[in-house]
């Protein structure tokens, strides 16, 4: 069972959040918040696996939440997936520098997002090649991120860096399976060795780590 927590100020929204995860049977609700302050002490409490954030919200916003949660060991276990009417660059950025497992707008069909819950909570991210190509092309080097050591990046095997550019798409391990027409096993166990030597705490993390070092991304043209 996957406890999931709602965050946002807009009560109709709260509502249809609360309808679609529960009516799944592997989803369970543990809370919800109208506020950032709320939304932390909520995540504190009820320790859920999966948070639904809202980014713009009285008080405390959506990317405090996230950076109060990043910076607590003890949260660890909260994977958070921003909820926002926003499709704006810097919002995206933002959320995968505060710590965010991945990024819908509140246009998102409802399977979709329910797809993303189950995605982040077995510990991928949720981004769409789309949102990442406007990442990289917009930002490329110049995310204001600590980016891993030197010695980290050149500690990474060939395989190793190409999955953290095949990670940096957006793609699953599924997906990049598919395309290298390897086992998901053998994709999974590459991209976690990749992700202990560049210390990073999730795949969405992995992106940002990607697009600071200028990697060569496969070709994602077409997709949306």
């Amino acid at each position: 069972m996957i406890s999931v927590a709602l965050a946002d100020d807009d009560e109709l929204v709260r509502m249809g959040l609360r309808v679609l995860v529960t009516r799944e049977d592997d989803l369970d609700l543990v809370g919800e918040a109208a506020n950032g302050e709320s939304a932390l002490a909520l995540v504190r409490s009820a320790r859920p696996d999966v948070l639904l954030l809202d980014l713009q919200m009285p008080g405390l916003d959506g990317l405090g939440v996230l950076r109060a949660i990043a910076a607590d060991p003890a949260l660890g276990g909260t994977r958070v997936i921003v909820v926002t009417t926003f499709e704006i660059d810097r919002y995206v950025v933002a959320a995968l520098q505060a710590g965010a497992s991945g990024f819908l707008l509140k246009s998102n069909v409802p399977a979709e997002l329910v797809h993303a819950v189950r995605v982040v909570a077995a510990g991928e991210a949720l981004l769409s090649p789309s949102v990442t190509r406007r990442v990289v092309g917009m930002f490329g080097r110049h995310l204001a991120v600590a980016s891993p050591p030197r010695a980290a990046w050149d500690s990474l095997t060939a395989r190793e860096r190409e999955m953290v550019a095949w990670v940096a798409t957006g793609r699953s391990n599924d997906e990049i399976a598919r395309e290298l027409v390897l086992s998901p096993d053998t994709v999974r166990t590459h991209v976690s060795r990749a992700m202990v030597k560049l210390a990073a705490r999730d795949r969405a993390q992995l992106v940002v780590f990607a697009v600071q070092e200028g990697l060569t991304f496969p070709d994602v043209a077409g997709e949306d």
